[in-house]
């Protein structure tokens, strides 16, 4: 770079810092409750014959990973955008469906909307950050976050979120809970030690961005959660087009529109597909692309994630999604994860 890169450390940024506290203590105070072992109890008896898994947002697409785990425990698990579960799968609500709901402020519409759907006859479990919102009062058995309050784009929300719904779904697929506290808490200093070398991350990815003008991520399984939640973020924090794709669907398309003016971070994730995912990078650098793999071995440090537990992996996922986030409003000088035109909460449907 011809100038040096000066990142405006705002809001965003000290949430972004403030991460290892907000996921300690959300570890720290996760415990089972009664409502929330009557359910557990109920699921694992198979007395649902379906779990539906709903939220708006990163919210929605961070579920990926609970869902995957249910289904691959025999958990009938359906994914739906709470928006569309209102106005176009709403049989859904019924009195034999367990309703999970994720939502980071527990008042957003769409959140409100179904509550409202659901009623008394559908039994609800909530994972919220805000103990005193709609959701939080309102379901019957409730799983909160303590990432304390954010200022704009969800970061340390969402990292908390993650982890909570790893305990979720060991809670669900009756695993081990304390073997689970263990990978939780091992997970902490592994992104306290990445984070606090945030400086050297941006300045690294800002050499690979200048002159970029579209980023997509692309992953496959448990990694759809941090792939698609990026594509979200990336938009509402550095107002740049960017989009989250399955691997397999990225070539569906995508492929064709690849050039140097186009940034590709494809994440590893697990070890059989992995290499598909490398396929995916070496294409899309043929291309002229400018492709990247996300990895524990990755060769670029910013790129590298924190090596934990593989249970824990989609908390630290979307680390170098914020490396990134911070990197590009730095090289068109602007403040990164400041909103123009939305806010905190949607409260519009």
């Amino acid at each position: 770079m011809s100038t040096p890169l000066h990142v405006v450390e705002g809001p965003y940024l000290r949430d972004i810092l403030d991460q290892p506290r907000a996921l300690e203590e959300t570890v720290r105070r996760l415990s089972p409750s009664p409502a929330l072992d009557d359910v557990v109890r109920r699921v694992t008896a198979g007395r649902y014959p379906r779990v539906v898994l709903t939220g708006m947002g990163s919210s929605y697409h961070g579920l990926h990973p609970l869902h995957l785990r249910l289904v691959n425990a025999g958990v009938p698990s359906v994914m739906v955008e709470t928006s569309e579960l209102l106005h176009y799968q709403s049989r859904l609500l019924a009195p034999e469906t367990l309703l999970v709901l994720v939502s980071q402020s527990g008042r957003s519409a769409e959140i409100v909307r179904v509550l409202e759907e659901a009623g008394r006859g559908v039994e609800t479990l909530a994972i919220t950050n805000t103990a005193d919102s709609p959701l939080a009062e309102q379901a019957s058995a409730v799983l909160l976050t303590h990432a304390g309050e954010e200022a704009t784009v969800a970061c340390k929300t969402h990292l908390a979120t993650q982890l909570a719904l790893v305990w979720l779904g060991t809670c669900l697929t009756g695993g081990d809970l304390e073997e689970t506290r263990r990978s939780l808490v091992a997970t902490i200093p592994a992104v306290r030690q990445y984070v606090d070398k945030w400086r050297a991350h941006v300045e690294d990815l800002a050499g690979s961005l200048e002159g970029v003008g579209a980023v997509y991520y692309v992953g496959r399984g448990p990694s759809m959660g941090a792939v698609c939640s990026a594509g979200l973020i990336t938009k509402e924090s550095t107002h740049r087009p960017s989009e989250g794709l399955g691997s397999a669907a990225f070539r569906h398309g995508p492929m064709e529109m690849l050039g140097d003016h186009v940034f590709v971070m494809v994440f590893a994730g697990e070890e059989k597909t992995r290499s598909l995912n490398e396929s995916l990078v070496a294409d899309a650098r043929a291309a002229g692309a400018r492709a990247f793999l996300v990895a524990e071995d990755a060769d670029r440090p910013a790129l590298r994630l924190p090596t934990v537990p593989t249970l824990a992996r989609p908390v630290v996922e979307i680390l170098p999604v914020e490396m990134l986030t911070l990197a590009i409003p730095a090289l068109d000088g602007r403040e990164a994860g400041t909103f123009r035109v939305g806010g905190k909460v949607t409260t519009t449907e």
